[in-house]
Parts: C-alpha cells; sequence; structure tokens
C-alpha cells in the first residue's frame, strides 16, 4: 500500500483532528520585545509563534499542491526537489509530490549554490519548491539547469525569478489527481549524507516508504494519543520515517524550529509530548544545562513524556547512563539505519534491553542482519567485520551511478560500509566506518571505540578520533576534543585519563577544538582531516583506503 493512502484515511477518519503542529520559538522571544525593536526585525508578516493544521487540512494541501504540480506538466516518474527548512508545508508539499506520481528530491539545507545544482542534475530534477532562506543560492543557478521548468517560492516577497507557491496552491482542487500508484513505483530519492565524498543520489520505492513506518510502529508502538517532537531536519531520512509511525496511528506530530535546550523542555511541556527524538549533542546540552542549573525539569510538566529514542551516529554508553539518573521512567531506544536503508530502524536496541546500552541492537522489524568478514565469510561473535542487512527498505540503487551501486549491493544485501560485532547474544555493537579505521603500525584502531572512551570524562562534551600520517606508523589517533563549559582541561590530564586504554589504542596527539556536525548529528571527519591533514594528505589516505 502507497503510503500515500494511509494520510487519505486518516483524513477520512480524523478530519479534525490535529496532525501538525509547528513551533518557532525565536518569532515568541520577538514578541516580547517593544514594538520598536520588533519592528527592526526581518520576519514574514504571515508567521506565528505556533501554528497547526488538522488531517483533513493536510490531506488537501497536498491534493492542491499536486494539482498545481499537474498544471505545470509534472507527470508520473518525474522528480520534484525540496529545499526548504522545516515548517508546516513541508510534508504537504512532500505528500503533494507523490500523489502526483512523481519522485519527491529532498535537499540538504545546508549545501551551496553548485551542491544543489550538482543534485537537481543527478536527481534529473524537472521542478523545485524552495524557501526564502534559499532565494540568494537559488538564484546563482536557476538560469543553469535547463532541465528544470518550474520553480516555485514558498513565502512571502516572491522573488521575480519564481512563481509564488502561496497564490497558485489556492486556486488548485483540493480533490485527490485520479493517479494509480502501486507499492513498485519509485517514490523519492534521497541523498547521502556526504561525511564520506560528495552525496549519492538514493532511489526508493513507495514499497521502501511504507515498510518504513510499519517499522517504526512496530518498534515504538505508537498509538493515536502519542505526541512525536520533530526537530531533526526533514529533508533527511531519520525524521521523516520516524514520523511516519505516527502517521500510521494518526498521532500529532509538533515540528520545534530550534534546539535549545528550554525550547525543548517548554515545547515538550506545553503541546504535551510523549515521544522524543533527540540527536547525541542535544541530548548532552539538555542534561549540560541541567547540571549548570540553566534548566529545571520541575518547572515543566514531563510526566507524559515516556520515549527517548536516539539514532543517526553512535551513542555513548556514558550518555544514557546520566540520562537514565534524571529520567528514570523514561524508556530508551537506539535506531541504526543509512538512507540506503530507508533510515533507521533497520538495527534497533529494543526499549527492553536497556542493559545492553552501547549496542545497537539486533535486526528490525522485517529486516535480516550479518556480519561479513573480508575474505565473505560470516563473522563468529566479537570478530569485527562489515554490517550488511538486507529487507523490504533497501534501496533500488544509486541513481545514475552503477559501479557504487555494485559495491554495497550484493544478492539483495545491503553493505553499510559500518564495521561491527555482536557478543555471545546477538547483539550488534559499531566499531567505526570502515574507511575510518586508522591502521597505526599494523594494529587496527577503531575511532568509535576510543571516541566513547574519551566521552566519560566529566569534562569532556564531545570527541572526534581521526588518522594523522605518520612516518613511521603510517598513522597516528589523534583525538580532537571539545571542553564542556565552565569546565577546563590539559592535554596530560587527558593522556592521564587514557592510562586505561590499551597503549596502542591511545591517543598520539591531543587537539583541543569543537566538533563539527552535521545536520543529523554526524561527526565530519572529512572536514576534520582537511583541517588536520590538509587536502594532499587526506586524498593520500582516501586512495590508500580505497
Amino acid at each position: 500500500m502507497p503510503i500515500t493512502e494511509i494520510l487519505q484515511k486518516n483524513a477520512d477518519f480524523y478530519p479534525n483532528d490535529c496532525a501538525l503542529v509547528e513551533i518557532n520559538p525565536k518569532l515568541e522571544e520577538q514578541s516580547r520585545m517593544t514594538w520598536r525593536e520588533y519592528s527592526l526585525i526581518e520576519t514574514s508578516n504571515y508567521e506565528t509563534y505556533r501554528q497547526e493544521i488538522t488531517w483533513g487540512e493536510f490531506n488537501k494541501k497536498a491534493n492542491r499542491f499536486a494539482n498545481l504540480l499537474l498544471t505545470r506538466g509534472i507527470k508520473k516518474g518525474d522528480k520534484v526537489a525540496i529545499l526548504l527548512m522545516n515548517c508546516i508545508e513541508w510534508l504537504p508539499i512532500y505528500f503533494g509530490i507523490l500523489k502526483t506520481g512523481a519522485l519527491a528530491v529532498p535537499l540538504n539545507y545546508r549545501y551551496t549554490a553548485d551542491e544543489i545544482k550538482y543534485c537537481l542534475k543527478l536527481a534529473d530534477a524537472d521542478a523545485i519548491v524552495f524557501g526564502p532562506e534559499f532565494t540568494g543560492r537559488v538564484e546563482e543557478i536557476y538560469d543553469r539547469i535547463p532541465r528544470v521548468k518550474t520553480w516555485l517560492y514558498v513565502g512571502a516577497d516572491c522573488p521575480t525569478f519564481t512563481e509564488s507557491y502561496d497564490k497558485l496552491v489556492s486556486y488548485c482542487s483540493t480533490k485527490a489527481p485520479n493517479i494509480k500508484l502501486t507499492d513498485d513505483d519509485e517514490a523519492a530519492i534521497y541523498f547521502s549524507s556526504g561525511t564520506t565524498g560528495f552525496p549519492k543520489a538514493i532511489l526508493h520505492k513507495h514499497r521502501a516508504l511504507m515498510h518504513s513506518a510499519l517499522t517504526e510502529q512496530n518498534h515504538h508502538s505508537q498509538t493515536k494519543n502519542d505526541v512525536f517532537l520533530c526537530m531533526p531536519p526533514l529533508y533527511h531520512t531519520g525524521a521523516k520515517m520516524h514520523w511516519f509511525g505516527s502517521l500510521l496511528v494518526g498521532g500529532k506530530t509538533v515540528i520545534l524550529k530550534g534546539i535549545k535546550p528550554e525550547w525543548i523542555f517548554k515545547t515538550i511541556s506545553d503541546e504535551q509530548c510523549t515521544i522524543v527524538w533527540l540527536l547525541v549533542p542535544w541530548a548532552q546540552d539538555i542534561l549540560d544545562s541541567i547540571d549548570r542549573g540553566d534548566l529545571n525539569p520541575d518547572d515543566y510538566k514531563l510526566d507524559q513524556w515516556r520515549l527517548m529514542h536516539i539514532g543517526a551516529q553512535p551513542v555513548p554508553p556514558s550518555l544514557i547512563k546520566r540520562w537514565k539518573k534524571v529520567f528514570p521512567h523514561h524508556q530508551y531506544d537506539t535506531n541504526y539505519g543509512l538512507s540506503e536503508s530507508i533510515g533507521p530502524g533497520c538495527v534497533h536496541l529494543g526499549v527492553e534491553n536497556i542493559d545492553k546500552v552501547g549496542a545497537i541492537g539486533k535486526a528490525g522489524f522485517g529486516w535480516q542482519t550479518k556480519i561479513v568478514k573480508p575474505d565473505g565469510s560470516e563473522a563468529k561473535p566479537h570478530e569485527v567485520g562489515e554490517l550488511a542487512v538486507k529487507g523490504p527498505g533497501v534501496m533500488v540503487c544509486y541513481y545514475h551511478d552503477e559501479k557504487a551501486t555494485n559495491e554495497v549491493l550484493k544478492d539483495g544485501w545491503l553493505y553499510t560500509g559500518d564495521m561491527a560485532e555482536t557478543d555471545d547474544d546477538g547483539f550488534i555493537y559499531l566499531v567505526d566506518r570502515k574507511k575510518d579505521v586508522i591502521i597505526s603500525g599494523g594494529e587496527n584502531l577503531y575511532p568509535v571505540q576510543i571516541e566513547d572512551f574519551l566521552r566519560k570524562n566529566d569534562a569532556i562534551k564531545d570527541a572526534a578520533v581521526i588518522g594523522l600520517p605518520d612516518a613511521r606508523l603510517g598513522e597516528i589517533a589523534a583525538a580532537i576534543i571539545e571542553v564542556k563549559e565552565g569546565k577546563t582541561l590539559t592535554e596530560d590530564e587527558v593522556n592521564e585519563f587514557c592510562l586505561d586504554l590499551p597503549r596502542y589504542k591511545r591517543p598520539r596527539k591531543i587537539i583541543f577544538a569543537e566538533i563539527p556536525r552535521n545536520p543529523t548529528g554526524k561527526i565530519e571527519k572529512p572536514k576534520l582531516r582537511k583541517i588536520y591533514c590538509g587536502d594532499s594528505l587526506v586524498a593520500q589516505q582516501n586512495e590508500i583506503k580505497n
């Protein structure tokens, strides 16, 4: 069943129930200013602090946009890109594209103009919908991509080179277009995060989207009464596929445009959120704010909050132990996945397995897993190999990249590029990315293991370990350490702390600096290598590892 049918069902069964809420804390802060202070802030006139739409309105918005696209010649199999910050229009636009039979192509909001152009060309995009934050970047390229005929702008003050989405959709029918969709129809193209190179275009069918919804609801038991707080970017599979669990049961979702701990707690309290998906840095910021006394949980209504889950990156066990001390009643889960596996859920810990914190879990609902050694044989417990997954959510291919597709898809199995091992109970533990393994003096060092150890230090907010070239050992482990606000730490203190590590795993170089992470929370290792290794050395390392 295509996922568009779930939206129609919700509109039929719960037309007047709240589907989506958008919260913009910055606008609320602006409203507290004096009239003169507020008048000096650039903000769209139509924006308010809180907006909401019902399931009936959601479906009508999607239908209006689908019919608008049809008037612009968009047909089944075409591609429509979305370049928007998280907002209440994002998901209706996404579903409007799907209802035409076209493929939705979400774009990373951090892309430069050249990256936007690259992705539009790679995906064979026929149209793009973009917001005011991207006007400058889009204006640089709009006349350099002949294939893209339709440019639609969401917001006030529409640029002259594009058309206004807001005005045009108001004239379109709210009736669903009569376009038949099947599970085997192509549905979306997502782009890889680019942490290991330039983004690849990932093609998925409707079957994969629907399976991600079933997987999410199976793992986290959403009901109609649950309220999901969504903060990560909707262009990424992670946030959207977790939201699919709420879509499946007709539950309310709150889109929060901001990640300050006090904003998160206020929104959970005001909207009575029950499920919150956090990235590691956000969870750390919340705990640090509580430790400093800047945030008092007792000031908010949080008793209904039942589940906190994390994904998109390795989760330090020390973080979850801290969290459970502050919130002992919370269920906790971690979710593993890739855009190539339609996002989170191909592996998950399970709320009943809190004693296994540190593991990413076992095969998710409808999924299979195996760990493969370099010789192609399956690894035994405690042997390191590459994690491979198989299930209905595996991508069709890397669009227009047969070579890259054949490297990761083998007999229906998706080879993830993540090195992992299992314990005696079959729980999977990530060791590191295949290409991030540091070979130092013939020993394999796995940065994630060292990073997890470093984060146990109470003064360390975040840590990243990369390999630096070394004439004698080939590579050495360098630890980039971000110190918590209000704490101090010296190189000698770090080295002393690392005495509990085996000698060969101890970082040979300590660097105190901020850790760059992408919008989905992953450490940007290529950026760190460029900073500390230099372009030529990065190229040399990549050549060796490839």
